[in-house]
């Protein structure tokens, strides 16, 4: 049987992917080189256009639960699936996430940031499978950009067969 495709499994989730946010500086949001993507680090923005900002870790004096991070952190990867369709044409294109890299802004003791990265890597196991299993790293920093919770870049292998775009 074959694996159902990216676009179409959004769809029997119920997930329609946000506009891809700019650019928070002078850097592009996403680079291909061959069959990688590249893509710049990403935060959690609501449908609104806020972000989910403060440090993580309620226990330690922080001011976002680690279930409020999880959902920061799925919202991060709904990010950067937008921005990867930009890149790509196309999420069906997509072959394996092959690394994520979560940065969470922690609380001083908050040590579950694997925890709360899980919120991208479940949504992307959710859309494409055990090809959307990365290897991974999460790790806890004193700040982030605009003091958004988490931010969470990525490389995504893609099929370079396939032409997309003008």
């Amino acid at each position: 049987m074959a694996r159902m495709g990216a676009a179409a499994r959004l769809t029997e989730l119920g997930i329609e992917l946000p506009a891809a946010g700019p650019p928070a500086g002078m850097y592009a949001p996403a680079v291909t080189s061959g069959s990688l993507v590249y893509l710049s680090g990403c935060g959690p923005a609501r449908p609104d256009g806020t972000y989910v900002t403060g440090k993580v870790g309620t226990e330690q004096g922080g001011t976002v639960s680690i279930e409020d991070a999880r959902a920061a952190a799925r919202l991060t990867g709904l990010q950067l699936l937008a921005r990867l369709r930009d890149e790509v044409g196309s999420l069906d294109r997509v072959v394996r996430v092959v690394k994520l890299l979560g940065m969470v802004n922690a609380a001083p003791g908050f040590h579950r940031m694997p925890t709360v990265v899980d919120g991208c890597s479940e949504l992307f196991v959710e859309v494409f499978g055990e090809a959307g299993r990365a290897a991974r790293s999460a790790v806890g920093v004193a700040e982030l950009p605009f003091d958004i919770c988490v931010e969470i870049e990525a490389v995504v292998e893609v099929d370079a067969s396939v032409e997309v775009g003008p």
